[in-house]
């Protein structure tokens, strides 16, 4: 059954068949419902997308890159929040969403990215050999980092970092630490040392971050070189708590008393882990966040954090991809919650 068979059937023309599935707003309903119905009826499910796409050079598919894995992605608070973001977009223009990850598995199909009309790039790309294989002329988006040409939605992560760090240090903390996420070219999840190579700042927002800790630092009369740092290698408790229990386990004397954290995950895991310690907070230890996700505002002691809109980022990225904004790039705000781990 072909769109032309259906037209001679019903009487009327492919033309207004296709508007029948494509431009709704062209028929009236009544002609419209007597079309589906009798296409339902004799087993023709629509003009082929397929087709479509080839003979219009478009797929209605945006890509978005993910520079994790499908499965941390989705579990993740700030990742889930702008892939929602990026699907409120493209359900109301009538795009499809097609995720792929950075750390793609072996079996993906090389090329997989090509059908899609345009690509969101979100976060550090663990290599750039997905990047150079994606189509040139196609509009791209990057999320959190740079690419050169092409548009980014940001937010000032040093500015938030800082106005964070001069909050927390307005009570003053005696021995001041920063815990990082994924700071270190080389594999590092502890200490960070000497022997420690720090990624670019065009590479990773972390150093953008820790730029921040270290202006409010130094303003405070602090020497930032003798600031102890860790590194945290993946954004999850499994991965955080071996790494913050080295610290909370050190003698209370040499023990940190205020943790700048640069993600919401580890501040919650330093937490949970200083509680389980029964170390008071903010008593003895104050903990700062970022990222502003849902269960640090829903748990007592309530997080002191930076909220950023990471719904709101996925809307400005998806805009940009459908023409809806200007290709420039997007700087969004962030907003300092205080909370009860570091009033």
């Amino acid at each position: 059954m072909t769109l032309k068979d259906l037209a001679t059937e019903i009487g009327v023309s492919t033309a207004t068949i296709s508007n029948a599935f494509n431009r709704p707003d062209q028929l009236s309903p009544l002609l419209r419902d007597r079309i589906l119905s009798e296409a339902k009826r004799m087993g023709y499910n629509g003009p082929d997308a397929k087709a479509r796409s080839l003979r219009t050079g478009r797929s209605s598919i945006v890509a978005v890159i993910l520079a994790e894995s499908l499965t941390y992605s989705l579990n993740d608070a700030v990742a889930s929040e702008f892939l929602s973001g990026v699907a409120e977009v493209l359900d109301a223009h009538g795009h499809t969403m097609l995720l792929l990850p950075g750390r793609g598995h072996a079996s993906q199909p090389p090329g997989s990215a090509n059908i899609a009309d345009g690509f969101i790039v979100y976060g550090l790309m663990p290599n750039n050999k997905l990047l150079s294989e994606l189509p040139s002329q196609r509009p791209l988006v990057s999320v959190d980092f740079d690419i050169d040409g092409s548009p980014t939605v940001h937010i000032d992560d040093q500015d938030a970092s800082y106005h964070i760090a001069q909050h927390a240090l307005k009570t003053r903390p005696k021995r001041p630490a920063v815990i990082n996420l994924r700071l270190t070219k080389e594999h590092c999840n502890g200490r960070v040392t000497a022997e420690h190579t720090l990624l670019p700042n065009s590479s990773t927002i972390s150093r953008a971050r820790l730029a921040g800790f270290h202006a409010a630092l130094s303003e405070w009369g602090y020497d930032t070189a003798q600031i102890p740092l860790w590194n945290i290698e993946e954004n999850v408790f499994d991965i955080c708590a071996p790494v913050i229990t080295q610290i909370l386990d050190a003698p209370a004397d040499q023990r940190p008393d205020l943790l700048l954290c640069m993600s919401d995950r580890i501040a919650l895991t330093a937490l949970t882990l200083a509680e389980q310690r029964q170390i008071n907070v903010p008593e003895a230890l104050r903990i700062t966040g970022f990222d502003g996700i849902a269960e640090g505002q829903y748990r007592s002691p309530r997080l002191t954090t930076v909220r950023q809109d990471s719904a709101d980022k996925g809307r400005v990225a998806a805009q940009i991809i459908l023409g809806r904004l200007p290709k420039q790039p997007q700087l969004l705000k962030t907003e300092l919650i205080v909370g009860e781990t570091c009033p």
